[in-house]
């Protein structure tokens, strides 16, 4: 499954482990998403969307 916020498009990050040993492996650091029922135009319309956290508390969507 993708990791991608359907409203801001946040993805993924990458980049290394690194230990005490400095032996780097990679690594990725995913967007903390929640799957909600948002609202869609108007009416009673409302479906799942992928959202990540920081849009939910910016008020971005609409539940």
């Amino acid at each position: 499954m993708s990791s991608v916020c359907e409203v801001c498009a946040k993805r993924p990050g990458f980049g290394n482990n690194v230990p005490w040993s400095h032996k780097k492996t990679r690594r990725r650091w995913n967007p903390n998403l929640q799957t909600i029922r948002i609202a869609t135009g108007s009416g009673d319309n409302k479906r799942r969307a992928k959202v990540c956290t920081s849009c939910i508390k910016a008020g971005k969507v609409t539940r």
